[in-house]
């Protein structure tokens, strides 16, 4: 069965797990953030088969994460571009979650670190732009339109899919000046 393709689709999360959402990639651009940019490093780290591997530094390059370029000896080194650089946060954030869910507190693990003080980072948190710390029920999703700094209330405001699938109506009415309050 084909897989669907969401590269097209309004949800800034089902977009972005069209070009990241398979585990492999993720592990991949975790690794070369971590430092290992050849393809025997990376095999060896992930134990993927070489066709599996070869297959998603494949795609991450074309989708512009990683750059890869010839090495003294013929090899390639595989290395993060700015989008790639910009999964760190992404990472970090499933890390977190994680330690928190997945871990028993006395479990050892590994965690980013501060490499100053060697402590783990600070748990990341949704903030407003004016910086307030925003928690689960002050933060809903909503269209934006492309350039606008905030949704409007003139455009139609969807929440996730049903089970089937279907987008559903918001219930939430827009904040003053007809501002929802909140984007993805």
């Amino acid at each position: 069965m084909k897989r669907k393709s969401f590269c097209d689709d309004a949800c800034t999360v089902a977009r972005a797990l069209d070009v990241i959402g398979d585990w492999w990639s993720l592990l991949i651009v975790r690794d070369v953030l971590s430092g290992k940019r050849r393809f025997g490093e990376l095999q060896k780290s992930l134990g993927a088969a070489k066709n599996i591997l070869a297959a998603r530094l494949k795609r991450l390059v074309a989708d512009g994460i990683l750059e890869v370029s010839v090495a003294p000896g013929g090899q390639k080194d595989y290395a993060p571009t700015e989008k790639g650089l910009a999964l760190r946060p992404v990472l970090v954030a499933l890390g977190q979650w994680s330690a928190e869910h997945l871990f028993e507190a006395d479990e050892p693990r590994y965690s980013v670190v501060d490499a100053r003080d060697r402590r783990p980072l600070a748990k990341l948190e949704l903030r407003a732009q004016d910086g307030r710390g925003l928690g689960e029920s002050d933060v809903e999703v909503a269209l934006c339109a492309a350039g606008l700094s905030q949704a409007s209330s003139s455009i139609s405001r969807r929440s996730p899919p049903d089970a089937a699938g279907s987008p559903t109506q918001s219930s939430a009415s827009p904040g003053p000046s007809g501002a929802s309050g909140g984007a993805e």
